[in-house]
This record gives C-alpha cells, sequence and structure tokens, in this order.
C-alpha cells in the first residue's frame, strides 16, 4: 500500500473494540491503509485518534494530549464535545469510519503541508538567532510528545508493486476469496465489499464451476449461495470440505436467502464455517472476512486492547 496511517484507539466497550478490531484489521490493506496502534509496540507513533465521546476517562485522556499538539480524531458517540467537531453516532458503521478517517487524514496531511511551508518561508526570510533555534526546536517537541506524531509526522507515500506483482502476492499469501452465486447483482455487490481491501476474487455461477476452481486453486474464503443451477451450495460445501487440506485453509461461508432453523442445520451438517443470510448485514459481512481471511487474521490477533 501507499500509505499507511495507525490510528490509537480511546474508549468504546469491549464489544465495539471487537467490532473496530475486524475494522482495523481490514483498512490496514486499503490505500490509505488504517491500522490500530499498538502503545505497546513502539516503533512509530500515532497518525490519527479514534475516541469515544460517551467515555469520561477517554476524553479526559484525549483532552490531555490535545494540550501538547493538535490531534488529528474522529469522534465516536451522542456526547458533543466543545469545538464544534462532527461525532459520528453510534453504533459505528464501518463504512461511515472509514470516510471520517479518510477525510481527516486528508486535511491533516493538508494542514502538515501549508504549516511546513509556511515554516520554510520564515526560515528563509529571517536569520538563525536563537530564538529560531528554540522555535524550531519547540515544533519538533510539540509534535513527539509522549511517543505520539503531530500532523506532520505522517509518512509519505511509497512506490508499490504493480498489478500482477499485487495479485501473485495476495494469491501467495492466501489472500484469494471465491464467490458462488448465480445472480449477477449478488456478485457485483460482493465485489464492491471486497474490492477496497485488496483481496483477489474469483466468480463462479454454478456449483460444478464453483468445484473445479476450488480443486484447482486454494481459496481462503468461500462465499457460497444454497441455490444454484446443478449441484446446491450444500453439496459443493460437502465437496470442499472432503479435500483435507480445505478442511484446514479454506472457509465456506454460506450466503443465501435460506434463513429457516432447518437450513442452517443443513449447511452446518455440510461443514460451512458461517452462515449468513440476505439481506446482508454488512457490519456481520465484515466480521466474518476479518475472521477467516488468513493475511487479516494475523493483523488482528496482533492487535491488544489498552
Amino acid at each position: 500500500m501507499n500509505e499507511h496511517f495507525l490510528v490509537d484507539v480511546i474508549g468504546f466497550n469491549p464489544v465495539e473494540r471487537s467490532m473496530l478490531a475486524s475494522i482495523f484489521a481490514l483498512a490496514a490493506r486499503r490505500d490509505p491503509g488504517f491500522a490500530q496502534y499498538d502503545p505497546t509496540a513502539g516503533g512509530n507513533p500515532a497518525d490519527l485518534y479514534l475516541v469515544d465521546t460517551d467515555n469520561a476517562e477517554a476524553m479526559k485522556e484525549f483532552c490531555a494530549l490535545s494540550k501538547l499538539a493538535t490531534l488529528p480524531a474522529v469522534l465516536v458517540g451522542t456526547a458533543q464535545p466543545a469545538g464544534g467537531q462532527t461525532v459520528l453516532a453510534r453504533p459505528v458503521q464501518w463504512a461511515r469510519l472509514l470516510q471520517a478517517l479518510e477525510a481527516t487524514a486528508l486535511a491533516a496531511e493538508t494542514a502538515a503541508g501549508a504549516a511546513k511551508a509556511v515554516h520554510q518561508i520564515e526560515d528563509s526570510t529571517l536569520p538563525l538567532g536563537r530564538s529560531n533555534v528554540s522555535s524550531a526546536l519547540g515544533r519538533s517537541n510539540a509534535g513527539s510528545a509522549l511517543g505520539r506524531s503531530s500532523p506532520g509526522g505522517m509518512r509519505p507515500p511509497a512506490a508499490g508493486p504493480s498489478a500482477p506483482e499485487q495479485s501473485t502476492r495476495r494469491r501467495a499469501l492466501g489472500d484469494t476469496v471465491l464467490v458462488v452465486d448465480d445472480n449477477a447483482t449478488v456478485r457485483m455487490f460482493m465485489k464492491a465489499k471486497l474490492a477496497p481491501f485488496g483481496f483477489e476474487v474469483d466468480y463462479a455461477e454454478t456449483g460444478e464451476e464453483a468445484v473445479g476452481l476450488t480443486g484447482s486453486r486454494e481459496y481462503a474464503c468461500v462465499f457460497l449461495d444454497v441455490v444454484l443451477p446443478g449441484i446446491d451450495g450444500y453439496q459443493v460445501c460437502k465437496m470442499i470440505k472432503s479435500n483435507k487440506q480445505a478442511i484446514k485453509k479454506t472457509a465456506v461461508v454460506m450466503l443465501t436467502s435460506r434463513s429457516s432453523p432447518f437450513d442452517k442445520l443443513r449447511g452446518s451438517l455440510a461443514g460451512c464455517d458461517e452462515y449468513l443470510t440476505k439481506p446482508l448485514d454488512e457490519d456481520r459481512l465484515l466480521e466474518t472476512i476479518a475472521q477467516f481471511i488468513p493475511s487479516t487474521r494475523k493483523r488482528e490477533n496482533k492487535t491488544k486492547s489498552r
């Protein structure tokens, strides 16, 4: 990815933190990417802040940090803090959250670029006396307080690999997904939801085609409709899970409008790992993707609660 931002999460209850861990596990794959900051890991400081305005301790911590430097932040909650900042309402919706993070990162970088330009003009027009040296040191120290970065601390973009190289790398990481559905609308929906996270995605319209693909390629996850032309999704799932390697490496997620307890039982007996019903709940889909994609799961496991 070309640019990567670390987000310090302050506050939030355990359920929300679990959801946020899933969001950041996937958001780290985006361009720009967003990963959850781990204060115990050392290394780069946080670039952005995600703050629970309904948590008094979280707001107290953030306000203390804000006294040292102007910090780019996305606020979530019902409480409206002073300053007129936009607050995202609960429950946290991952699409809106990512949009807010992107907007905040862009605004912070724009402000940092403008400040740098002003400083360069000042430094080029004023003699390098003691006051100027102190001013420069003051700017530097304000940004490094408590090991956290100011907006100017964000990392510049780096050249990324070509599209073919990215495809090969994703397949090597086990980040390839198969979507099996004879409905073009569902395939387009899944394409739209998976594309921003950089997965390599294959598609099949029939059960036979799905069996052929899973027999010749390795998939981290198969999103599988039940009602298909030819053999149905339950049979496809059984065939995939009959492969001993697939049992360990390939997760099968039923993606169907059939929502009765009997249908879910059939899915479980066929060996599916998860059963999602249409219309899809996007947050549930996000959690499922984060749970079953190997490289995503590794990132999520590294994230620690504060």
